[in-house]
């Protein structure tokens, strides 16, 4: 439960109140602390068992006065705990029951298993690319966080069958593994592929050892951040124009230069053609960096002769805009 400014001034109030009626007591009346603590108690409860009687006539007013201010505040505290308990359960209900609605309607999307930072990365490269993804976190902390920033999310455990089932891993595009240790990431992958054989994953791996493991359990990708980390780091020293290339063309916020991938569906006008017939440069201004073949195959640098064939990924380079005019004749 979540504690609102009110319920939090409160209960300031009622513990200071809970303070000076000990103090008081045990200075206006001379008892004990233990006494007066519980003279207090038993006054702002409203019980009154009759133990303790104040004697003295300052000890009768201050009774009064802890009366008056105590009493209320602390029916008020109770009221505001009882409101907000309601209140954020029936939240996380009417919240919950809405989030497992959007995912059921849910298909080709990514399950993002494990929300740390690459997780959380991750999340928001695919929100800003609206390509639709499910986290599945079972840290209270991450699940706040992931609720303020808007995403979809399924609280549990990434490894268990019934939490993959519930993120919609039968209706899924792909997974990615980004739990803290490989022997989560490794479960994840079995549990996966046995409820969804076809489905793309992608793992991080923690250690070096850990890559090929990861690929014969299913993951179709395994990648290492400190890793390709290191390879960045030690390319900023050695090739930094190059590094200064592959950040403008692969960023997605660049207007100037842009790297795309671009997959050609089938009924798109330029299958048959070869790259010079298409006029990819001549009218979009794109160069054709490589083409991946649905086989795997990569063709790097292909020539003006090369035949576009359905299902091929071309990696264009150029304009922002450019590069988005391409990719609606690719999708007609």
């Amino acid at each position: 439960m979540i504690l609102t400014g009110k319920l939090k001034i409160a209960l300031i109030i009622l513990f200071t109140i809970f303070i000076i009626g000990t103090v008081g007591f045990h200075v206006i009346e001379g008892w004990s602390f233990i006494d007066s603590f519980y003279a207090t108690i038993t006054t702002l409860s409203t019980v009154g068992y009759g133990d303790f009687v104040p004697t003295t006539t300052e000890g009768k007013f201050f009774t009064v006065f802890i009366i008056i201010f105590g009493v209320g505040t602390m029916f008020y505290s109770l009221v505001l705990m009882a409101e907000t308990f309601v209140e954020a359960r029936l939240r996380s209900l009417l919240g919950r029951g809405k989030l497992e609605r959007m995912i059921e309607k849910m298909s080709n999307h990514y399950i993002i298993c494990g929300c740390g930072r690459i997780g959380f990365l991750i999340c928001r490269e695919l929100a800003a690319e609206k390509v639709p993804c499910v986290v599945i976190d079972n840290n209270p902390e991450v699940i706040q966080k992931v609720q303020d920033e808007g995403f979809i999310y399924c609280k549990g455990d990434a490894t268990q069958d019934k939490t993959l089932i519930e993120a919609g891993i039968k209706r899924a595009k792909g997974v990615v593994c980004v739990l803290p240790s490989d022997a989560e990431n490794l479960y994840v992958i079995l549990t996966a592929k046995e409820l969804n054989q076809n489905i793309y994953i992608m793992s991080r791996s923690e250690e070096e050892e850990s890559e090929h493991r990861l690929i014969r359990a299913g993951a179709d990708r395994v990648m290492s951040p400190y890793t390709l980390g290191g390879v960045r780091m030690a390319m900023a020293i050695l090739r930094p124009a190059m590094l200064d290339f592959i950040e403008i063309t692969t960023r997605r916020q660049s207007l100037e230069l842009r790297m795309e991938e671009i997959s050609v569906c089938k009924g798109s006008p330029i299958i048959g053609m070869s790259l010079e017939e298409s006029g990819i440069r001549q009218h979009y201004g794109l160069i054709i960096v490589a083409v991946k073949k649905d086989s795997g195959k990569m063709i790097f640098n292909p020539l003006a002769d090369y035949v576009i064939a359905e299902s091929d990924k071309l990696i264009a380079m150029g304009e922002d805009e450019n590069v988005k005019r391409f990719a609606q004749v690719c999708l007609i």
